[in-house]
This record gives structure tokens, C-alpha cells and sequence, in this order.
């Protein structure tokens, strides 16, 4: 975030007590006219200025801090030790340093543009600079783990994609050995179709090869003793042996 230039707001070394509140309001553009109308007061009278009801009220705030010592007076810039010059002197001053350090101990809410800059103006007044700076070093730590988590995650779901067509690869495969080719399917058929006639057949004489005469009989029995089972169904059995019993017939 770049830092505005305080000098567009009027910043100085020093300031006469009505310099820095005239700064303090924001009325930089009319300071000669203000200070051609107050001469050599110190101080406006409290209905001077209608337009600009805070201008006394922060003049006030300058000259009480003045007088009980929390803001260090001097002349022309220079504060000497020992030595406060009275409050009607025209060459009373204050430092920018310890106008600015004593505003945001007194009234940490205001931040005049020609004393702080945007940084310190856009910052919550409880949080101080080196508080600022754990933050900003807290986000830019937050970023870069952010960034390795994304590159993990990015890597994880390569890795799932490449197990998810492994396993589909498999699961075709699967299914491909467990389907029988057509000549397999041949074999079973004949097998079954065999086996269903010499349980329907009789042999030359005329007797019955088994108890069975009917396919009905045959299904029924299998039913009875394999119930449950998967492909055992009646539909299924009655669909495939007669498959089966075509099947033989065709190849003859």
C-alpha cells in the first residue's frame, strides 16, 4: 500500500498551536484567511468561526495540553529544558514529533492526514506498528502455506485419478475373464443340452433314463434343491435350458 505524501495535508517541522489545529480540521486552504482574521489572538472566540465549530474546540485541546505539560512547548521550533514559553507568546511552538506522539496517546481516534500517514490512518487505532507487522508476517506465512496445500491437493487428485483408471482398467478385465467367449459358450450349451436330453431321454427299449419327463420337472427340481443361489433363477432356467436344448438340436 503506498504512503501518501503528509505534506499535502500541510506537514511541518513545527507549528504554531492555531497552525497544527487549522491542520487538525482539515481547513489548510483558508489558513491565511483565519489567521489574518484572529491577528495576533492566540486564540478564536468561541462564535469566530460558525463554519468551523471544531477549530477552537482542537485549539483548545493544544493550548490545555500546553499548560499541563503532556505536549512540550518551544519557540520557533526549539523546546529548551526547563523552560515553557507562556501561551500568548507569537512564537510558540510544537514539535511534529511530539504533536504526533501526543495525539495518539491522548486521542488515539484522530489521525489528521498531515501528521499520519495511510498506513496508520486505515489502521485500527489499538493496533500498533509492530502488531501491524505480525500481521502482514502471519498473512504472507498464511499465503505460502496456502500454496503448498494447494500443490498438495493438486497432487493428491492426480494420484486419484490415475487409481481410478487403474482400477477401472482392472475392472474391465474383470469383467472381460468372467464373460465366456463364444466358443466357451458353445461348449456350455452342448453340455447342458446334453445332459437335459438324457434326463428327458428313454434308451432303446423304451425305458426313461430318469425320473424327469418333463422340463417343468427338471426346473422345479433344481429350484428345490439350489434356491438362492445367484443364476438359478426359474426365469433364468427356463430361458437357458431351453437355449441349450435349441443349441444341441442346431448343431446336429
Amino acid at each position: 500500500m503506498p504512503k501518501s505524501s503528509s505534506l499535502a495535508f500541510g506537514a511541518k517541522t513545527y507549528y504554531r498551536p492555531m497552525e497544527a489545529a487549522i491542520r487538525w480540521c482539515g481547513l489548510l486552504r483558508f489558513e491565511q484567511r483565519i489567521l489574518q482574521t484572529l491577528g495576533r489572538r492566540a486564540m478564536p472566540e468561541a462564535n469566530e468561526f460558525p463554519r468551523w465549530p471544531l477549530l477552537r474546540l482542537y485549539a483548545d485541546r493544544i493550548f490545555d495540553a500546553l499548560t499541563h505539560g503532556e505536549l512540550a512547548g518551544g519557540r520557533d521550533g526549539i523546546v529548551m529544558d526547563g523552560q515553557r514559553p507562556a501561551l500568548d507568546d507569537p512564537q510558540l511552538t510544537v514539535r511534529h514529533v511530539d504533536l504526533k506522539a501526543w495525539m495518539a496517546h491522548y486521542y488515539p481516534g484522530e489521525r489528521p492526514g498531515f501528521l499520519f500517514d495511510d498506513i496508520e490512518r486505515a489502521v485500527h487505532p489499538v493496533v500498533s506498528v509492530d502488531t501491524l507487522n505480525i500481521l502482514l508476517a502471519d498473512r504472507e506465512a498464511t499465503k505460502v502455506q496456502l500454496a503448498e496445500l494447494s500443490q498438495v491437493r493438486e497432487a493428491l487428485r492426480a494420484a486419484h485419478e490415475a487409481l481410478a483408471k487403474v482400477q477401472a482398467a482392472r475392472g474391465d478385465a474383470s469383467d472381460t475373464s468372467r464373460e465366456p467367449g463364444l466358443r466357451s459358450e458353445t461348449t456350455y450349451l452342448n453340455i447342458i443340452g446334453g445332459l437335459l436330453t438324457l434326463l428327458l431321454g428313454k434308451s432303446p427299449s423304451g425305458t426313461a433314463y430318469s425320473s424327469f419327463h418333463s422340463m417343468d420337472a427338471v426346473v422345479s427340481a433344481l429350484l428345490a434343491h439350489h434356491e438362492g443361489r445367484p443364476g438359478l433363477s426359474e426365469r433364468t432356467l427356463w430361458s437357458k435350458l431351453a437355449q441349450a436344448r435349441r443349441h444341441l438340436e442346431a448343431s446336429r
